[in-house]
């Protein structure tokens, strides 16, 4: 009789963990909440149709420190309005299989953009020009400081004459 039970008992237990398994592999990060947030596609052509700069955030789930930067400083309400109103948001999931369309018509993954921009850690912030030119890149947890200097960096046009660092020193 345990020899029967325990021969039923395997296929049902496998059964589950593959179950287990199929879910966790659907699981998706989430961006920062109360933000509108879009894919790297149609973020390209929002940004080009509005003329606006496009704020990248590549997070990944379960990564801690996008969760810190959520909690702690995309949840700043002068964040939220300086990104919303000066960027087009998009979101990337580094981990995810969705698929985006280039300008160029290929299309690929979400990972797979990841890996292309070079970004190996999460989060990671990218800004870039409306075609999608690279403006800067910014890895690691940020604070509302960081962000906030972020902001005044690109949004007034400080990169276009200063590096980061030097915006920054000008600035005390």
């Amino acid at each position: 009789m345990d020899i029967q039970r325990h021969s039923t008992v395997w296929p049902v237990m496998a059964f589950i963990g593959i179950l287990t398994l199929l879910a966790s592999l659907s699981v998706y990060a989430d961006p920062p909440e109360g933000y509108q947030f879009i894919s790297y596609d149609k973020g390209l052509h929002a940004a080009q149709e509005k003329g606006k700069k496009i704020f990248m955030y590549i997070g990944r789930y379960g990564c801690g420190f996008c969760d810190k930067t959520n909690k702690e400083s995309f949840s700043n309400p002068d964040i939220k309005k300086r990104y919303t109103n000066h960027y087009i948001l998009v979101y990337v999931d580094a981990e995810s299989g969705r698929r985006l369309r280039l300008p160029s018509g290929e299309q690929i993954t979400e990972q797979q953009l990841g890996a292309r921009l070079k970004t190996l850690v999460t989060p990671y912030f990218l800004f870039l020009e409306p075609d999608g030119t690279l403006i800067m890149k910014a890895p690691g947890f940020k604070t509302v400081e960081d962000l906030q200097t972020f902001d005044r960096y690109i949004s007034e046009g400080h990169y276009k004459t200063k590096t980061l660092a030097q915006f920054v020193e000008s600035e005390k």
